[in-house]
């Protein structure tokens, strides 16, 4: 089925901040052609890590293999039950740079953090630079992703307790990751002058 059961995206895709036991990343996706004002969508569905394989890699297998015409422009939204690590940040970032008529749009449930605390975050900065816009799912995402990936029997997507508190909660650690450091220093010096 091209839908994915209701119990399988809410059990994965919620925003906990702390999701012990939720290994898979699954990731939805809309892949759109622009032309002029208007754009075509071309394709949809959701993908899931598969024999040792992240989803991310597995979708620029399957979107390579599209041969993409390079004189027109595609607009592919992405939305992930967990943010890309370090190595699939760096796939995608240079993916992007190989396809310059192709934009990405990332909404993330939740931010994956490995062991080494610090290369998750650079692979997203990586990723951020390389044109990909990255941003944490809020209830707006998760009522179009219901709508539109989840076999939802007509009914209507209700959120959780705590989905828009955790949502505000990393959006504000996705903007630290994101935060050129020069910025995050020149906010340092400002509160230092107010004395703060």
């Amino acid at each position: 089925s091209l839908l994915m059961k209701r119990k399988l995206f809410l059990y994965n895709f919620k925003n906990l901040r702390w999701a012990k036991g939720r290994r898979e990343t699954y990731l939805c996706y809309v892949v759109k052609r622009r032309d002029s004002a208007t754009s075509c969508s071309l394709d949809f569905g959701y993908l899931r890590n598969q024999m040792g394989c992240h989803v991310e890699v597995l979708f620029l297998r399957y979107i390579a293999a599209w041969d993409l015409d390079p004189g027109r422009c595609y607009r592919i939204t992405w939305f992930t039950s967990w943010s890309p690590c370090y190595d699939c940040a760096q796939h995608v970032a240079n993916f992007l740079r190989s396809y310059p008529n192709l934009t990405l749009r990332i909404f993330t449930a939740r931010l994956y953090f490995c062991e080494d605390r610090k290369a998750e975050p650079e692979g997203l900065r990586r990723l951020h630079k390389a044109g990909a816009q990255i941003a944490i799912m809020t209830f707006k995402d998760y009522f179009y992703c219901w709508n539109t990936f989840v076999e939802n029997r007509e009914q209507t997507f209700k959120g959780w307790e705590g989905l828009h508190e955790n949502s505000v909660h990393l959006s504000r650690k996705l903007r630290r990751i994101l935060l050129p450091l020069y910025e995050v220093d020149d906010l340092r010096d400002a509160f230092r002058t107010l004395g703060l």
